[in-house]
């Protein structure tokens, strides 16, 4: 690098490194770096560019005169993305990772992470390298020809499932792409997946920049306070509801608004449902909480749904598992308000609109509702309801006498064992479910399921993520079999950095959630254990597959544990221990967790000759008659239309 006259000469790669280590981002007066560091893997794409770049930046930075940017080597690029987006929820999307991969494969693997990032808007930047801008070399390895235009590369494969997209095919370029990528990725209601493509030679190009680019910049979140039409006209839906719940997602969480709505709910006795990703919004035992909502929920929370008239959507998006297909809000005329800081979601089921920060609406909805209670006998059928469902969780936890615990023992243990503070990491299969409706939370930043995109190999990798953020805090990995042979290389990372994660690997030979949709929708578990094929098709024996072994050969210590006791004992040493350790545990998934009262809408086949499909279908067209479209007529009609209605 070189410096004169206001400019320093650098590569690209090099200007990059050095920009993303100057950026800071501030909310409510606390600052902090925005990029925590680069998780990379390196190949002919990028190992004389951004590779190049972190290594120069980590020699000129030995003394601390500036703080670089750290890089992380990760063993397989989709995973590197999900430990980033597993660290950017953890930090309430105020800090974020940089993700750099080669040309070809390497880049596309990023892919499904940047899906999952955008899905759950999580702020993620992808560097991945792109072929020669100048094109004297084409076709070079692993360059997708598109006769149709030689602009096309496998990198526009990440248009669809970015929220900000740029090629830079000359260093002059850079500077506004940067910015516009940093904006976005620092935008709580903008915020996901971000790409930058950095063609091979121009990454490694040299150019004068002004020296301003470098310099420390602070991005300074917005808490948006609501309208006052559209509080005024949340406020009198609220006042006039009788049966109001609260469904608390995820933006709960990132705003810090559990405190406030905790107190909201107090005051008020609204009762709070929690979708997956504002599981944790309040503590479990809090007298307003009643679990877990939708597909997935509790009965308590199911009950009063079906019954609500007004459904308040704090920082949910509506998933079909949180509306439970459009049949878990089921009373006549219910109505909504959506207190979100994105217009998009606040809009949605027809509601009232409050186009807020969470935090600072619920404070607004607070002021104005200081006097409104609820009905008793409504808040005496809420805290009968939460008891029930209280009593149902601390059976499903009681161990049972079968030779194979039930995966809801599992959970059981683990949230015995576990401090208030401990994370629990999930994301795919049975077991998310199961955590929805079974995991008592006693803290905002203690459960983290993936299921906005619910990405089998998630787990272990998200783990990563949640620990590098939450050093201070023990982090339980539940992963099931099918999960872990999808993706277990970072239990290298982790064993690399030094980092210990606690990862409870329970075996149920298959797909124990596809296996029971399976049978549920008639089609008899077809494919989804894992089995010997026979001359009539894949059920023969189970597979030998030995997964303690598999774990052991990456580096991780493992502890193998028969039952539930031995389990226990098992988690307790892994607690202990102070390198990665993955106890495993078999389970049978037969063993089915308490039911949700609720539906997920998976078609069934309209014709089959098999009875078990053809009574599937019927019940299925039961619960399709049930679904709602959830429009509602405007609360305040055109002025032309009143008068009419007047005359």
């Amino acid at each position: 690098m070189s410096a004169g006259s206001g400019r320093l000469r650098c590569t690209v790669a090099q200007a990059v490194v050095r920009f993303l280590a100057a950026q800071y981002i501030e909310r409510d007066g606390d600052e902090q770096r925005f990029f925590a560091g680069c998780l990379g893997i390196f190949g002919h794409g990028n190992v004389a560019g951004i590779g190049q770049a972190l290594l120069e930046d980590l020699a000129a930075t030995p003394d601390g005169e500036r703080e670089g940017l750290r890089y992380y080597h990760a063993r397989n690029e989709q995973a590197m993305v999900h430990t980033a987006v597993g660290y950017a929820r953890m930090k309430d999307r105020l800090q974020a990772f940089a993700c750099t991969s080669s040309v070809g494969p390497g880049a596309t693997n990023m892919v499904t992470g940047a899906a999952l990032a955008t899905i759950n808007r999580l702020p993620v930047l992808l560097l991945p390298a792109d072929v020669f801008a100048t094109r004297t070399a084409n076709p070079v390895l692993q360059e997708l020809e598109d006769p149709r235009s030689m602009d096309v590369s496998v990198n526009d494969s990440f248009r669809a499932v970015s929220r900000y997209w740029d090629r830079i095919n000359r260093p002059e370029q850079l500077p506004a792409a940067l910015l516009a990528a940093t904006r976005v990725l620092t935008d709580p209601v903008e915020t996901g997946a971000v790409t930058l493509c950095l063609p091979q030679d121009v990454q490694a190009e040299a150019h004068a920049w002004p020296v301003e680019l470098f310099s420390p910049r602070v991005w300074h979140v917005r808490r948006s306070a609501p309208d006052a039409g559209e509080l005024e006209r949340a406020v009198a839906a609220i006042r006039a509801a009788q049966r109001p719940l609260i469904v608390a997602g995820g933006g709960t969480i990132y705003s810090g608004a559990s405190q406030i709505l905790g107190a909201f709910a107090e005051t008020t006795g609204i009762p709070v449902a929690e979708t997956q990703a504002g599981k944790g919004a309040l503590r479990f035992d809090h007298f307003c909480a009643v679990g877990a909502i939708g597909a997935t929920g509790s009965s308590a929370a199911g009950i009063l749904a079906a019954e609500a008239d007004l459904v308040i959507g704090i920082g949910t998006r509506y998933s079909d598992f949180t509306t439970a297909s459009r049949t878990g809000f089921a009373a006549q005329g219910v109505r909504f308000v959506n207190l979100n800081v994105a217009s998009f979601d606040a809009h949605k089921v027809s509601a009232l609109p409050l186009v807020a920060d969470a935090r600072e609406g619920v404070a607004a909805l607070s002021r104005e509702l200081s006097d409104h209670r609820v009905d008793p006998g409504y808040r005496e059928r809420v805290t009968s309801l939460s008891r029930d469902w209280d009593r149902t969780v601390s059976a499903a936890y009681a161990e049972g006498a079968q030779p194979l615990p039930a995966q809801s023992e599992i959970i059981g243990v683990v949230n015995d064992e576990s401090a208030p503070r401990d994370v629990v990491v999930c994301a795919a299969g049975s077991m998310p479910g199961d955590l929805h409706k079974l995991w008592r939370t006693r803290d905002p930043k203690g459960y983290h399921v993936e299921y906005g995109y619910s990405c089998m190999g998630y787990e272990i990798a998200g783990g990563l993520g949640v620990k590098l953020a939450a050093p201070d805090r023990e982090v339980y990995v539940l992963v099931g079999d099918g999960s872990y042979l999808m993706m277990n290389t970072e239990l290298v990372t982790a064993v690399a950095e030094g980092i210990k994660l606690i990862v409870v690997l329970v075996q149920n030979h298959g797909y124990a959630s596809i296996g029971a949709l399976s049978e549920s929708l008639g089609s008899q578990r077809f494919g989804t254990e894992y089995r010997y094929r026979t001359a009539t098709g894949l059920d023969g024996d189970l597979l030998p597959v030995d997964l303690a072994a598999n774990a052991a050969s990456l580096g991780a210590d493992v502890i193998v544990a028969s039952g539930v006791v031995e389990f226990r004992a098992a988690l307790r040493r892994a607690k202990s221990a102070t390198r990665t350790t993955v106890v495993y545990v078999e389970t049978d998934p037969k063993l089915a967790s308490p039911p949700s009262p609720t539906w997920w809408d998976v078609p069934v086949s309209e014709v089959s000759s098999l009875p078990s499909t053809q009574m599937a279908r019927q019940e299925y067209e039961k619960r399709k008659g049930t679904q709602s479209a959830h429009i509602s007529p405007s609360e305040d009609p055109p002025a032309r239309v009143k008068e009419g209605m007047e005359g």
